[in-house]
Parts: structure tokens; C-alpha cells; sequence
């Protein structure tokens, strides 16, 4: 299966590509700008704004700091009324970095290194930020603070809108085993934040030490970060799970990009794909449960907040040995 994205940017890559230069990525050379940009204070009191134009404080390594990225987008905001003349770099938008890994430092980005989500932008102001900004390749628009995706069968889906450009990112995930990278189409999968030692994989970990190549359920499976950290560990065999068909179609992305061989699709019934120690699946688990005809060591259970995890862990009780609700 080719691995792709369907943008012609090529912002799909091998995580072994990815990772071999990611401590380059956003480091800046010896004659970035370093700017002194206060966030709660309005950029018109910071700054000519006259000033900001497509080239300000872009370095000739072709790199320029967040800050002077998100005052370039405010800018234009300001420009097409979006934004008044008081905002802030803190009220102007989410950015969400791609590669994505934790720093104690603000990054130095390059093009087409950014997708941006804000709760209040024009379909006109998102085509102009994308034109005009060299290192926005999206701008989407939702509420951060509503989770996307599907809760349960129960729910109606939550998604937020994709106004221009393209808006798959990728966040390096750490793992006992190494890094894994995770791709999303970050307009329809729920936003996870890079941390240096990320919980619910430390936590995944700490029971599959337990036990010595297990057979692994991650039922509900997002973009497949667990389920993947699984394999890495040494799991003999995952079963990937969710319900919602956007995360199950990053899942099988995200096991090509980190080595794992997607050696068959299937376009009917529930089975999605399948490689050597792994299978895919989009469906209710209420009633996969009772279509797979194997046995688990552990099954992991990772669901919204305000979802009853006692409804998924009674489900898969009679063919998990272990469940973990994390």
C-alpha cells in the first residue's frame, strides 16, 4: 500500500525519515531573529504591523520564529476584521506543530510546518493565511474545547472544518522501544499534545511487562498510537478497534509509516486490514466482541471523557484476560 495523503505536499513520510533529522527541525541557525514577543500584550503595541510583511523575520535558512508565524497570522486576521486591533498572541489561535515532539525551547518553523485551529475565522481570511504565511499549510475551524470524533454508537459525530489547505500533522510519540509517529487529519481526530514521556503509553508499558509477547485488543484505537507502542513492545499479535472510520484509516496509515506491513485491505464487513501480527477493524465493539474468535492477554480501553468505560470493559471481559482502562 502507498503511503500518502492526497495533498501533494508529500507530508506523509517513513518515520525513519522523520526521525533521522528531527533534531534539525525546528532548531534555529546563528542568524534567526529572536524575538521578545509578550502574549497577553496587543501585537499593534509590540510591533509595526506595516512591517510584517511575508518576508519579516524569516531568516535566509528559511526558518522563522512561532511567535513572528502567529503575528503574521494575527496580522492578517486584524486585516480582514476577524481579529480586533487588541488581540493578542494568546487569543489568536491554536497552533498545532508537524513533526510535533517536546521542547523546552520555541520552535523555529519552516514551510508548510503548521496547521492552525481557531473557533473564529472566515473561509476568505484561511485562504489568504495560507497563501500569505509559508508555514501554515492548513487553518481549520472548531472549538478546542469540543473532542472530535465519536464518542459511542450512540453519538452523533463531532468533526471541525478544514477552511483551506491540508491538514494532516504528525506528533512523535516516545515508547520504551523508540519513538513512533502518528499521523492525523487533525480536522477529524482529536488533538493529543507531545509530551516527553507521554502517560498513557508509560502506562500501557507498565502492563505489558507483565507479560512475555501478548496478544493485545486496543479497542478503541484513535490513530493507533497504543496499539503500535504494542507492537514495538514485543506484542505477538494487536487488534486494532474504533468505531469512527477517520481514525481506522490513520490507523492503517500509521502502521505503514512506522514499519508495520499493511499486507491486505478489505472494502466489506467490519475487517479493514491485516499484516503479519495485526488486524483492523471499524466497528462497535458491542458487536466485534462476538465476530472475533480469539483470545487476548490484555485489552486496552481509552475513551472520551463522559463515555461509561464500564459498558467497553464488560464487553470485551469474556475474551480479555486483562483490561485496562486508560
Amino acid at each position: 500500500m502507498e503511503i500518502q495523503c492526497g495533498c501533494g505536499l508529500g507530508c506523509v513520510e517513513k518515520a525513519d525519515t522523520i526521525l533521522n533529522g528531527i533534531t534539525e527541525i525546528n532548531r534555529p541557525c546563528e542568524n534567526c531573529l529572536r524575538p521578545n514577543l509578550k502574549k497577553f500584550k496587543p501585537l499593534m503595541e509590540q510591533m509595526d504591523l506595516e512591517e510584517l510583511d511575508a518576508n519579516y523575520g524569516r531568516c535566509n535558512c528559511k526558518k522563522r520564529h512561532l511567535d513572528l508565524v502567529m503575528g503574521h497570522v494575527l496580522k492578517i486576521l486584524i486585516e480582514t476584521g476577524d481579529r480586533d486591533k487588541k488581540s493578542t498572541l494568546r487569543n489568536c489561535c491554536t497552533p498545532l506543530i508537524t513533526p510535533a515532539y517536546p521542547s523546552n525551547t520555541a520552535p523555529y518553523l519552516s514551510e508548510n510546518s503548521v496547521v492552525i485551529l481557531t473557533d473564529k475565522v472566515t473561509k476568505e481570511s484561511a485562504v489568504k493565511i495560507v497563501k500569505e504565511v509559508p508555514e501554515i499549510k492548513g487553518v481549520i475551524r472548531g472549538d478546542i474545547k469540543r473532542v472530535v470524533g465519536i464518542k459511542d454508537a450512540n453519538s452523533k459525530p463531532n468533526v471541525y472544518e478544514l477552511l483551506s489547505g491540508c491538514d494532516m500533522r504528525c506528533d512523535i510519540v516516545s515508547t520504551q522501544h523508540g519513538p513512533i509517529c502518528i499521523y492525523r487529519k487533525q480536522s477529524q481526530i482529536h488533538l493529543e499534545f507531545s509530551k516527553p514521556v507521554p502517560p498513557k503509553v508509560q502506562m500501557l508499558e507498565k502492563y505489558l511487562d507483565k507479560y512475555e509477547n501478548p496478544r493485545v485488543m486496543d479497542c478503541t484505537c484513535g490513530p493507533g498510537t497504543l496499539g503500535i507502542a504494542s507492537l514495538k513492545h514485543g506484542a505477538k499479535h494487536v487488534v486494532f478497534n474504533d468505531l469512527w472510520h477517520p481514525s481506522i484509516e490513520m490507523t492503517v496509515l500509521n502502521l505503514e509509516v512506522n514499519g508495520f506491513e499493511v499486507e491486505s485491505l478489505h472494502s466489506k464487513g467490519s475487517l479493514v486490514a491485516e499484516g503479519k501480527n495485526f488486524k483492523v477493524y471499524c466497528a462497535d465493539i458491542m458487536e466485534l466482541k462476538d465476530d472475533i474468535d480469539e483470545k487476548f492477554d490484555l485489552c486496552i480501553v481509552d475513551t472520551f471523557p463522559g463515555v461509561d468505560n464500564d459498558e467497553f470493559v464488560e464487553a470485551v471481559s469474556k475474551i480479555c484476560s486483562e483490561v485496562v482502562v486508560i
